[in-house]
């Protein structure tokens, strides 16, 4: 027999969890996306700038200037992608505006494909970018990779197969948005190795292994903490 005052767990309420400030964790994924577009964002602005025909901002670059369509197509669908598709990794915001978390898919789709699409014919018929063959084959692997996993999470969400849509979509944004680590990584390999064709290659593809490997961590976490609840839970009902 227990009294009043005793301490059974079962009779225990359970804690309250204080809710945290207005958006807080729930935005640090989004917010933090959206600094790492800023540098590629903001240099394709001036890009743009310049084949609209304002000042010269950033080096000349002979094959932009024979044929600016694919680059301007590829700045304007990459900023809509890299700015909107942040928002995406809001589950807070999925869950309360499911309708526009879908329309805004739609429009990313599309987007990512330009990106994707602009990226190979730039890689196919700019000749002479920096980087040699290596930076060439892996543009190529990137881009048709980006293109892949769009049809692939597109194709998932069609037939409800959540997990692999998230898993996708997840793979391409993160090769999507390569060229904000890639303002890390290149400069710190011209700081450190200089500017050659090989130098450049691994500076380049370097930011794009570096998330395509964040993005299979967070793909395989959720897996990972949820086998664990599922063993501790075992543990506890055996003990």
């Amino acid at each position: 027999m227990t009294s009043r005052t005793g301490s059974d767990p079962s009779t225990r309420p359970a804690p309250q969890r204080r809710p945290g400030p207005p958006g807080g964790p729930a935005w640090r994924v989004p917010v933090a996306l959206v600094i790492l577009s800023i540098i590629p964002v903001v240099a394709g602005s001036l890009r743009l700038l310049e084949v609209a025909g304002g000042p010269q901002l950033l080096p000349t670059n002979p094959r932009i200037d024979a044929v600016p369509a694919p680059v301007v197509a590829h700045i304007v669908a990459a900023a809509l992608y890299a700015l909107l598709g942040a928002f995406q990794f809001s589950a807070r915001l999925r869950r309360r505006r499911p309708t526009w978390h879908r329309r805004s898919g739609r429009v990313l789709v599309a987007a990512g494909l330009v990106v994707a699409g602009s990226g190979l014919w730039m890689t196919l018929f700019y000749t002479g970018a920096p980087g040699g063959d290596l930076l060439w084959t892996i543009r190529l692997l990137v881009a048709s990779a980006m293109a892949g996993s769009i049809v692939l999470g597109f194709t998932a969400i069609r037939r409800r197969d959540i997990t692999a849509h998230r898993a996708w979509m997840i793979r391409a944004y993160a090769l999507g948005v390569g060229a904000g680590t890639q303002a890390f990584t290149q400069g710190i390999g011209e700081a450190v190795f200089g500017t050659g064709e090989l130098s450049t290659a691994l500076s380049i593809g370097s930011g794009w292994v570096i998330n395509a490997a964040v993005a299979e961590w967070v793909i395989r976490r959720p897996a990972v903490r949820r086998a664990g609840r599922v063993r501790t839970r075992t543990a506890l009902a055996g003990s």
